[in-house]
């Protein structure tokens, strides 16, 4: 996990994950007439989604959302969510992601273009050309981000019933949301994480080489 938000510290609109801890007390340990000690166990992983810092590209096709909210990608698979909003123009003049994958509209058609002609976005979305309106970005948000599920590096997964038209995000053309990664963070926890596996390693083979002595002194004693 630690590694998966490293790589993707520089990839635009990723959402970094976080694990989720909890206590527990062993059995052996409730039974004792002294407490026992709890341990912390890894219960669950979890996607943080606050927002990312913004940069400025002058990409007319480059967008970033401030505040909450998705855009719509149509994948062969169905719809899925995005906030990477790196798009381009296909050969058609399609509106899409850098993987192939066309931007719906608030019509539920792909995003369709003029690629002679000049592109503007509003912060709501709708898109012009030549001062007419041609089209309005189909902006989501999540009734419950828990429901939501990674697909891939920036996308996820949603039911219909799980997101409604989003209300409170503005769109800034020219402009890319950066990973929420942090990470200094992340990569001194990696390197800690790696310590513990090798300390706890180092002490499994210990106890190893002790059982292996202790059958060999047994055998011994016995013959």
């Amino acid at each position: 996990m630690l590694a998966n938000n490293l790589a993707n510290a520089s990839a635009p609109g990723f959402k970094a994950d976080h694990d989720f801890y909890n206590t527990y007390l062993a059995a052996e340990a409730s039974e004792a007439p002294q407490p026992g000690s709890v341990m912390p166990v890894l219960q669950r992983q979890w996607t943080d989604y606050s927002q990312g810092p913004l940069s400025t590209t002058g990409n007319p096709l480059d967008l970033a959302l401030n505040g909450r909210g998705f855009f719509v990608a149509v994948s062969p698979t169905g719809p899925l969510l995005t906030r990477d909003g790196n798009f381009r123009l296909s050969s058609s003049g399609k509106l899409e992601t850098q993987d192939g994958f066309a931007v719906r509209g608030q019509d539920g058609n792909p995003v369709q273009l003029d690629p002679s002609r000049r592109i503007d976005i509003t912060p709501t979305g709708e898109i012009m050309q030549d001062g007419q309106t041609v089209s309005q970005l189909d902006i989501v948000d999540a009734k419950d981000a828990n429901n939501l599920s990674k697909h891939g590096l920036n996308y996820f997964e949603f039911s219909s019933d799980a997101v409604t038209p989003s209300t409170n995000s503005e769109v800034k053309q020219g402009a890319l949301e950066n990973a929420n990664v942090q990470s200094a963070d992340s990569a001194v926890r990696l390197v800690s994480v790696m310590r513990q596996f090798e300390m706890l390693q180092r002490a499994a083979n210990i106890g190893a080489d002790m059982s292996r002595r202790v059958l060999e002194d047994v055998a011994k004693v016995s013959g």
